[in-house]
């Protein structure tokens, strides 16, 4: 299955004591930079926090985040644009399946009115997942 747009990239992981206002202090701190987020996942399990980021920036959010003290790693993900129509994300969960390609984790937005959704995934092997979507690595 060939996804347009299907790109191998390193996303921002924060990890953090979970406290009111977390989320908002990455954010101020990202946008006082200058730096617009694209996509953001975050959870909070037994008081600790992860927060998945992909930015415009993804080294100077990374060093920015750093600076202000936070636990930071980076995490290799796939960063999908897919058709916003029905049916594209089971072709792609599809013919990762049919490969045996586990997707461990994702996370996707497709407002209304746009055309295009974006998804992005993490795979036991995102090589291989990235082989199958015909995409490129960065």
């Amino acid at each position: 299955m060939k996804a347009q747009g299907a790109t191998l990239i390193r996303e921002i992981v924060v990890k953090a004591p979970n406290r009111v206002g977390l989320l908002a202090n990455i954010a101020a701190l990202l946008a006082e930079k200058g730096i617009n987020i694209i996509a953001v996942y975050g959870s909070a399990r037994d008081g600790e926090a992860e927060i998945h980021l992909i930015t415009d920036a993804q080294t100077y959010a990374r060093d920015t985040l750093r600076d202000a003290e936070y636990e930071v790693e980076m995490e290799e993900v796939i960063l999908l644009e897919l058709p916003h129509r029905p049916g594209f994300l089971r072709r792609v969960a599809e013919a990762l399946r049919r490969h045996g390609v586990d997707i461990l984790r994702l996370y996707a937005t497709a407002p209304e009115w746009s055309e295009k959704s974006l998804v992005v995934m993490a795979c036991d092997n995102n090589g291989r997942a990235l082989d199958l979507l015909g995409g490129e690595r960065r």
